[in-house]
């Protein structure tokens, strides 16, 4: 698959087949997440891989009860080593940490695009319960859960606004060249 093709493909899947996946495509999913650019280079990221049908039931539990996700044969916790990034950039760590990890789930769907299995990017959860379940250390930030398995289904394109309410030229409101 060519990278546009990904790009325009890619949609957020929430209904899954319930067969596992392989090994192989698992550590593709996470080379390309490494890929990331990220500030300082620090690499900031870590990931949980959770196949267990309880935990990720309770994991689904602690997302606000979305249990699609526990339909998901694996999901990916993504978390971000924040004291690492703040000894770099002090109190502008948050705000680096956060586009560092932004950038490795959106390689992460790409590749998952690629692999064609379907997957979602989940940020409504309660952080402690998280934690808690998975016995993550305070000093760790949770950015995101990513349920991933073979599609379930197709979801059709969202409605997007047109590209030109998006797009000025020289300053801010300035529509044309």
């Amino acid at each position: 698959m060519e990278l546009f093709d990904a790009l325009m493909h890619r949609r957020s899947t929430r209904r899954f087949l319930s067969y596992p996946i392989e090994r192989e495509q698992i550590f593709k999913l996470l080379d390309a997440a490494d890929r990331a650019p990220s500030a300082g280079n620090l690499d900031n990221w870590k990931f949980i891989l959770v196949e267990d049908e309880h935990m990720r039931l309770e994991l689904a539990s602690a997302c606000h009860a979305q249990f699609w996700m526990a339909e998901a044969p694996l999901i990916i916790v993504v978390l971000s080593d924040i004291e690492r990034v703040k000894r770099v950039y002090g109190s502008r760590a948050e705000f680096f940490a956060t586009q560092s990890i932004a950038a490795s789930i959106q390689n992460l769907l790409l590749a998952a695009e690629e692999l064609d299995l379907g997957a979602c990017w989940v940020g409504s959860f309660d952080e402690k319960w998280v934690k808690r379940v998975l016995a993550i250390p305070d000093k760790i930030d949770v950015h995101a859960l990513i349920p991933v398995g073979p599609k379930g289904e197709k979801p059709p394109e969202p409605k997007r606004y047109p590209l030109d309410t998006k797009v000025f030229f020289e300053k801010y409101g300035k529509t044309s060249r």
